[in-house]
């Protein structure tokens, strides 16, 4: 059975989440996987009314940021909101194709079958401070280079890097004039 995390809905918090794939299995690695998170991170910030302050896409799992705009929301189903739309069209898919790389999602359980996603809600945490806000989005850049995929933060399309240190859009919108403290 899944432990219960104790989830804090307060009003006026940026939220870091992070969320991994399966045993950590390197799922995210190709584009349209990557493609079909982003539509899902997207649709699940508009559905939600949250604005994305900053995020990376790594191949085994994801690091966002968060600021839910309403006085009432919850993390748990944004976090549902993304989660069950990927893991839906991807298992679907193979399914459909009868491809082996189910087993790598297999649980050897009668129910769920298969797995994309780790169980468990994942890492949560809030913040509200702007200092330790932009300590925690420096933190989710560096991600891939601290992997080897890149020497500069900013080089890495599945990062919000090149938003906060060249002022690029990038493939997820980011909306830092919906969070008054940055």
């Amino acid at each position: 059975m899944a432990t219960k995390y104790k989830r804090y809905n307060i009003p006026g918090h940026a939220h870091e989440l992070t969320f991994s794939c399966y045993k950590r299995q390197q799922f995210l690695k190709g584009d349209k996987i990557k493609n079909l998170l982003v539509e899902s991170i997207v649709n699940a910030s508009e559905t939600h009314n949250c604005a994305i302050l900053a995020y990376v896409i790594m191949p085994e799992h994801v690091h966002l940021m968060i600021y839910p705009r309403d006085k009432t929301y919850s993390i748990s189903g944004i976090l549902k909101s993304i989660k069950i739309s990927v893991s839906r069209r991807v298992l679907n898919r193979l399914r459909e194709l009868n491809s082996p790389h189910l087993n790598k999602m297999e649980t050897r359980l009668k129910s769920p079958k298969y797995r994309f996603w780790q169980d468990g809600g994942g890492y949560d945490r809030n913040y509200f401070s702007p200092d330790e806000i932009r300590k925690q989005i420096d933190y989710i850049h560096k991600n891939p280079i601290r992997r080897g995929f890149v020497e500069k933060a900013e080089d890495y399309k599945w990062s919000s890097a090149g938003f906060w240190l060249r002022g690029e859009e990038g493939v997820i919108p980011i909306e830092v004039k919906d969070f008054p403290v940055l």
